[in-house]
């Protein structure tokens, strides 16, 4: 099985904490030369000093720009690959606050919109260049469980992500001649910040103690347990490998067995 990923680029965004930091470890693991992108410099500069080398020609690298910023973000993204072409990009960011779909204010739509959907088109325009040079691109999107069974309670997230979904398969089927892949990742309950926010939210929404509200959540997984972000990194790095270059246009829930829906 060809894993490696030595020569190639990656982008990680959302790579300061999380899933995304995860997944830069396991694509520098593989080889690749890694850059992560976040809002905070200094938290990516932890990450970057912590990313392993498996080979000397490999360097990593970090890019400070937020999503909630179209244009910056992509002048930011473009000044990177103008610099070291990347054939790889994972599309990863913090999901929109919780409530019910009927509630939610335009703006928290738009700006969900904005953070999602416009920052991946962004992202995703930036880099083709470089794929199309090197007739291998990869393109991993981290969404949610929600665009195969709603999730209660995320209106906003369950709209925007399922956006995400459709746009991700639409670029799949269209970017395939290139030898660009386009696949999305679903997680389930991970042991992230973004999961203590959700249970601490439902719990005072509902009244309930966090405990309760995690132990309510842990009842619907089968595995019995939250994952962790390592788990979920692997598959998204994976999907990166030459030895994924025939899945595409595919949405992985990795969730411990809790989606009840085939497909």
């Amino acid at each position: 099985m060809n894993l490696d990923l030595s020569g190639k680029h990656a982008l990680v965004c959302g790579g300061s904490q999380g899933i995304g930091r995860a997944t830069a470890i396991e694509l520098a693991q593989f080889g690749a030369d890694v850059s992560v992108l976040a809002r905070s410099r200094e938290a990516l500069q932890e990450v970057v000093d912590a990313l392993p080398k498996v080979h000397a020609a490999q360097t990593h690298g970090l890019v400070a720009a937020d999503a909630n910023d179209t244009a910056a973000y992509g002048a930011a993204i473009e000044a990177l690959v103008r610099r070291k072409p990347a054939q790889i990009l994972v599309n990863n960011s913090g999901g929109p606050p919780g409530g019910p779909a009927h509630g939610a204010k335009v703006e928290e739509y738009t700006n969900a919109f904005r953070q999602h959907l416009l920052a991946n088109q962004t992202a995703l325009q930036a880099l083709l260049p470089g794929m199309r040079a090197a007739g291998f691109g990869r393109v991993v999107n981290v969404i949610s469980t929600s665009v195969k069974e709603p999730i209660d309670n995320l209106g906003v997230s369950n709209t925007v992500r399922a956006a995400v979904a459709g746009w991700a398969k639409t670029c799949s089927r269209e970017l395939a001649p290139l030898g660009i892949t386009v696949n999305n990742v679903l997680p389930g309950f991970t042991q992230t910040q973004r999961l203590t926010s959700l249970i601490a939210a439902k719990a005072k929404a509902s009244g309930k103690s966090e405990e309760v509200v995690a132990r309510e959540m842990l009842d619907a997984v089968p595995a019995s347990r939250f994952g962790e972000a390592q788990e979920i990194a692997a598959m998204i790095a994976f999907l990166c490998t030459p030895a994924a270059a025939y899945v595409n246009g595919v949405s992985i829930a990795v969730d411990g067995g809790r989606t009840h829906s085939l497909s």
